[in-house]
């Protein structure tokens, strides 16, 4: 993939967000994420394959989301970690996949961290298993295959507003697991999950130390459907495409889920990547977020990267929590 977006770091370092903040948007997001606390239940947790983890613990989760939807995830801890205070790492996943099997998120827990993986709602049939559906309450209409446009005409229907609730929820689940000290929380994931990072992080300010977004998607919509000729941005332009009386409510919705513009409010150390050749979610629309960001960043850049990280950012994150969660 040549070059097609901003590449001058002069460029990315300047470019900033093309949406404005609706109205009240700190207020419309806590009242959501009220209401899907006032109606949780308590967390399921069921060991998972003793024989098969040995020494290391894994439990299969369910924790209430979104409206009180039940979410699955996976939670592990380092073998030998009985009766610590471990920092945790909440990991979220990329678009398509569901939260997989435990073997896929053992590096965390290999090198000393607590790990609670979300399951993604109505996805995990792409790449990696899920178990976790998405019940919607969304009003019938008009919608473009994947979840992208999944109820996109309002903010209250629209599918990544009961997503982002889910990612906080998962915060507030892993600050209350036995054995996790809530003064260590780090959010982390790639692509969507590097955008539900991001959310996580902003929507539960001080409460997360540590944010670590690669790739990240959600990012400065606006720009991104109408530059990236790749899915899955190109499933909200394919759908405007026909549905031309919808635009103003469509990039209105997109406001109140735009990462660029939540990223605001992260008070996280936060450490990202980008490749300048990604076509999934171009390297201006990360800088859009990152550029937002006051607190202590970083960024790892990669100039012939496409959507994926280098192999040698995973051992930059490992110092980076090292440094920040102990």
């Amino acid at each position: 993939m040549p070059l097609f977006d901003l590449s001058e770091p002069s460029e990315l370092a300047e470019h900033r967000v093309t949406a404005t903040e609706p109205d009240g948007l700190d207020a419309w997001w806590a009242a959501r994420i009220a209401a899907a606390r006032a109606v949780a239940e308590p967390v399921s947790l069921v060991r998972h394959d003793e024989l098969a983890y040995g020494p290391m613990p894994v439990w299969d989760v369910e924790f209430s989301g979104d409206g009180g939807d039940r979410i699955r995830g996976w939670y592990l801890r380092p073998a030998g970690s009985e009766g610590q205070q471990l920092p945790i790492v909440v990991r979220y996943i990329g678009y398509g996949g569901g939260r997989g099997l435990p073997h896929d998120h053992t590096l965390w827990a290999a090198a000393g961290y607590a790990v609670l993986v979300m399951d993604t709602r109505g996805q995990g049939a792409k790449w990696a298993i899920g178990a976790t559906g998405d019940p919607g309450r969304t009003p019938a209409g008009p919608e473009y295959p994947g979840v992208m446009t999944r109820g996109i005409a309002s903010p209250e229907t629209y599918y990544y507003s009961r997503l982002f609730v889910d990612a906080v929820r998962a915060v507030d689940v892993a600050s209350e697991l036995d054995g996790v000290d809530p003064a260590r929380i780090a959010v982390s994931g790639g692509s969507q999950g590097g955008g539900l990072a991001l959310a996580a992080a902003a929507l539960c300010g001080d409460r997360v130390r540590v944010c670590h977004a690669d790739i990240p998607f959600l990012c400065d919509f606006h720009r991104a459907v109408r530059i990236t000729p790749e899915a899955p941005f190109t499933e909200i332009s394919d759908f405007l495409a026909q549905h031309i009386d919808l635009v103003p409510a469509v990039f209105e919705t997109l406001r109140y889920v735009d990462c660029a513009l939540l990223a605001r409010r992260i008070t996280a150390t936060t450490l990202f990547s980008a490749g300048l050749m990604d076509a999934v979610c171009p390297p201006s629309t990360v800088y859009a977020a990152y550029n937002e960001i006051k607190a202590p960043k970083e960024i790892t850049v990669s100039p012939f990267g496409g959507h994926d990280v280098p192999r040698g950012h995973v051992e930059r994150q490992l110092r980076h929590l090292r440094d920040h969660l102990g």
